[in-house]
């Protein structure tokens, strides 16, 4: 699962990794495990190039590690060796959303480090401009918007399935 903060990659990750009988792994969260720290005193211990390679290493780690749904953290498909990686490993999993949406939901908790500024909504508008280019390149791309979880559940699920030439059962 990739995409920006608040796209809901753990959120619907968890809902399709259920849905599929696979383990969830969040990438954030195998990070401060692995760091026994919180991203947010990662970035500001050692700043955002250490923490992207950790973040690359637990990926590789967690990708070796077979099937599953890992939500990976909103950066880390811009790296092109993780990129790649993911390419090798599996399908990935684009939830775009649009700024009105991702602003709501990141606007709920504060943890965010990238959006510690005095206009939160122009940084998300810059992150967008940068990574959705890159996003694009994801093997599927689903909307997240402010439907019932299931319901992109279920478009992940019927993507997934297109792409591998399955049907999707109910």
């Amino acid at each position: 699962m990739i995409g920006l903060m608040g796209a809901g990659k753990t959120t619907i990750g968890r809902r399709l990794a259920a849905r599929l009988e696979l383990p969830f792994f969040d990438a954030d969260a195998e990070i401060e495990k692995a760091a026994g720290k919180t991203v947010e005193d990662i970035f500001a211990d050692h700043g955002e190039a250490y923490f992207r390679d950790g973040e690359r290493r637990v990926i590789a780690r967690l990708l070796g590690a077979g099937a599953q749904v890992l939500a990976t953290g909103g950066g880390a498909f811009m790296d092109a060796r993780t990129r790649d990686l993911i390419s090798k490993c599996g399908l990935s999993v684009w939830l775009k959303a649009n700024h009105k949406v991702l602003m709501a939901r990141v606007g709920r908790r504060s943890h965010r480090p990238l959006l510690k500024a005095d206009d939160a909504g122009a940084v998300m508008r810059t992150l967008m401009d940068k990574r959705y280019p890159v996003y694009e390149k994801a093997d599927i791309t689903v909307e997240s918007s402010d439907v019932a979880h299931d319901i992109v559940v279920n478009k992940v699920i019927r993507k997934i399935a297109g792409k591998l030439g399955a049907t999707a059962r109910r």
